[in-house]
């Protein structure tokens, strides 16, 4: 889903970390002026707030039209909307489609793309997760460094920008969650959320276990 960087932030409540939500549109976290004492919320890109008002009518006009259609919800991510046909009968979700894009013909500034039954609107400008991805690391000067190893870790279409872009820049890898085999830039993949969960629980030991070897081969000097 397409979250907001601010309820990203809710979810994880890291002050230290940073944010990227609405496709990569909206990024946020500490500078460097920092004390990494207060809210991660200083805005660090928002590449398309131009569009914040065409976004906002196109919201309120899809979510009059969906209070009709049981089991289609909009939600509103800030720089895109969302509509959810999880729960709406397969019959009914090329119905949905066409109800979507009548709407969009009068906005050609946004563009349709379409997810795990979601259907997602945002902005018709050259920007994705891969150049959000690019943004932070030459932002935090981490880009083409030997000693920094990004690792990225999607279940959507969008997230195949990021997985390229790391192959292009031969640093870190791309891990992509899937239960079924598919094409894809990314270098591994996890079947599932659970999985994630125990390959980050096993990446921190690892690197804990790491962290005091080094600070006890350091105090042997």
């Amino acid at each position: 889903m397409a979250l907001p960087a601010c309820t990203v932030f809710n979810f994880v409540k890291l002050e230290e970390l940073y944010y990227a939500g609405s496709h990569g549109m909206d990024i946020r976290g500490p500078t460097k002026l920092s004390d990494h004492n207060a809210k991660a919320d200083e805005v660090l890109c928002q590449r398309a707030t131009e569009f914040l008002p065409v976004i906002q009518e196109v919201y309120e006009t899809l979510t009059a039209k969906m209070k009709s259609i049981q089991g289609a919800m909009v939600g509103n991510n800030k720089f895109c909307l969302s509509v959810h046909f999880r729960c709406m009968k397969e019959r009914e979700w090329d119905a949905l489609g066409r109800e979507v894009r009548a709407v969009l013909a009068g906005y050609p500034s946004l563009r349709l793309t379409k997810g795990r039954k979601v259907l997602e609107i945002r902005p018709s400008i050259n920007w994705d997760k891969g150049n959000a991805l690019e943004f932070l690391l030459e932002s935090l000067g981490y880009a083409g460094r030997g000693d920094v190893f990004p690792i990225y870790i999607g279940d959507d279409r969008t997230d195949e920008d990021a997985f390229k872009v790391l192959c292009n820049m031969g640093q870190g890898i791309g891990i992509l969650v899937t239960k079924f085999p598919k094409e894809t830039s990314a270098s591994y993949s996890l079947r599932e959320p659970a999985e994630v969960k125990e390959f980050l629980r096993k990446l921190v030991k690892i690197s804990t276990s790491l962290h005091y070897k080094t600070c006890a081969a350091s105090q042997l000097r």
